[in-house]
């Protein structure tokens, strides 16, 4: 078996990433940083056939991320595919003007130094492998700075361009690259940013393994 790490798993995109990846044979390792709500969404997976395990782990302390992507690995096999996608702090997004180099320590942690972390621990697995997925979210500020959430409109421009670099360099070693732009929130019901429309996107961009960017819903939705 295979597995699928989901790095900031939740009830929402990260559940519905974890069933439909579960139902193709996945392994799925749900790393986030509350140990209670892993294991319970762990258990509700089990219970619907998917097999799955919590690995907490804060990706803002390198040591805990690099633990428990290995210990993921250790658990339920080597990790092909990789999902990056936790939620920045609401204090992240501050005014530019109100902006000072501190404010941007924990963004660029979280969207910088998280996903380099993440990405050098699974690469050495899905290169042994002969392939595998690495799968960056991220919202709107990525392509379109905000001045109002100066945080994220930085930090995830320089975690695009990180994954953009990957792309390029990974692709003949048959390891794909994506990053996947939801604007907006992620609502239930929504024609194109429910959680399992979003799951279903991912995965086929997994399995298509073609182009770089995509985006859930235009950019002015």
């Amino acid at each position: 078996m295979t597995t699928i790490a989901i790095v900031g798993a939740g009830p929402g995109l990260g559940a519905a990433v974890a069933r439909r990846f579960g139902r193709e044979g996945f392994g799925v390792a749900l790393v986030a940083r509350d140990r209670r709500r892993l294991e319970g969404l762990a258990a509700e997976l089990g219970a619907a056939g998917v097999t799955a395990g919590a690995f907490p782990a804060d990706v803002r302390d390198p040591a805990s991320l690099t633990a428990a992507l290995a210990a993921a690995a250790e658990a339920l096999g080597t990790v092909e595919v990789l999902q990056y996608s936790p939620l920045p702090r609401r204090d992240f997004m501050r005014p530019v003007l109100e902006t000072t180099a501190e404010d941007l320590t924990g963004p660029v942690e979280l969207s910088v130094y998280g996903p380099v972390t993440a990405v050098r621990q699974v690469l050495p697995g899905m290169r042994a492998l002969g392939r595998g997925t690495l799968l960056f979210v991220n919202g709107a500020t990525a392509v379109v700075p905000e001045p109002e959430r100066a945080g994220t409109s930085i930090a995830f421009a320089a975690e695009g361009a990180y994954a953009h670099l990957l792309h390029e360099r990974l692709a003949p070693e048959g390891v794909h690259v994506a990053q996947l732009i939801i604007p907006g929130a992620i609502v239930a019901g929504h024609p194109r940013k429910d959680p399992a429309v979003l799951a279903e996107v991912l995965w086929e961009l997994h399995r298509g393994r073609e182009g770089f960017r995509c985006f859930a819903d235009d950019l002015d939705s």
